[in-house]
């Protein structure tokens, strides 16, 4: 946890949980993703935070909810972001992990990161219906795609959603979100081609479903870009 969250984050750990907190906050700002996440200012924290609470994906989803046995995801989150922005992968700050009791042995985790504006994700630049844009989108995406493979990341829920691009819209540089189950691989090529292949499997949905301009050419150099990221790192 950065050191200046430490006691505002305890502070409202004794009232309530962080999420919950985020949720009632004045000039708050609501961001959808698998559950509403939080855009806020956080006492003692320089700009703001996305305030997120943690979720399963998947089949068991119905089931399982936000309950984890502990240490839940949100020390793996921090874990890998660290590790990562060591590395030379841009993605946003870990500023606070947060658990709660929950019934029985289980517990529920909040995760606050660092916000970063200006921003969009990958499926919102590729609707956008600005051409530089979506072009400098992609673009910035086949770089992210291929720093992970350099440093043999393989992230399990690489989608056009976990794909932030920041700054100048037609020079963005892209982070990569939601990175608690990431893991790192020493086979850097087969890591490149299954985060190629989700990322490309959410790009040809969201085509689909949100009429997203992407193309089966730019579809493949997005797996080239991380398979040749992968090749320069043998």
């Amino acid at each position: 946890m950065l050191h200046a969250a430490a006691d505002p984050v305890a502070e409202i750990l004794e009232r309530e949980e962080l999420h919950a907190w985020a949720a009632h906050q004045e000039g708050r700002v609501e961001l959808q993703g698998r559950g509403i996440a939080y855009m806020v200012a956080l006492p003692g924290v320089p700009g703001r935070v996305v305030v997120r609470h943690n979720r399963h994906g998947g089949l068991l989803a119905p089931l399982t909810g936000d309950l984890f046995l502990p240490p839940t995801r949100g020390p793996l989150e921090l874990a890998a972001s660290v590790q990562l922005r060591k590395l030379g992968v841009p993605t946003p700050e870990v500023v606070a992990v947060a658990t709660t009791r929950a019934a029985a042995l289980f517990r529920r985790a909040d995760v606050a990161t660092r916000a970063l504006s200006p921003s969009m994700d990958l499926g919102a630049a590729l609707v956008s219906g600005d051409d530089g844009v979506r072009i400098a989108a992609i673009e910035a995406a086949k770089a992210l795609m291929s720093q992970l493979s350099k440093v043999g990341a393989r992230h399990p829920d690489l989608n056009v959603k976990n794909v932030l691009l920041v700054g100048d819209p037609h020079a963005p540089v892209a982070h990569v979100l939601d990175v608690d189950r990431v893991v790192f691989r020493t086979d850097h090529v087969a890591v490149a081609r299954d985060n190629a292949s989700r990322l490309q499997r959410s790009a040809r949905k969201w085509r689909v479903e949100h009429q997203a301009h992407i193309t089966d050419e730019e579809l493949v150099e997005l797996c080239d870009a991380a398979v040749a990221g992968a090749e320069g790192a043998t």
